[in-house]
């Protein structure tokens, strides 16, 4: 069981970096593979889009910020140590 979270989490977070490392100001693209808003595990400043504090990708000033969200795999949010599927 551990062995899949593990493995899950190391797939969304590949996946997350590659489509974070095209972001630019404004709201990220949407990807074109099934998606959901994962809040609460983006990495400072790896944010996918607005919340109530920012208004842009890329512009989230802390770490496992419960309103600031990255795109996910459809199906893997909920898999992922902190992942919420609505913001705090």
């Amino acid at each position: 069981m551990k062995a899949r979270i593990v493995t899950a989490t190391t797939i969304a977070g590949a996946i997350t970096l590659a489509l974070l490392s095209s972001a630019k100001a404004g709201p990220a693209a949407v990807p074109d593979f099934k998606n959901e808003k994962c809040y609460g595990i983006a990495q400072a400043g790896k944010n996918d889009c607005q919340t109530a504090t920012h208004s842009c990708a890329g512009s989230s000033t802390k770490a496992g910020d419960p309103a600031s969200w990255i795109y996910v795999p459809a199906g893997t949010c909920s898999k992922i140590v902190g992942g919420m599927m609505q913001p705090m």
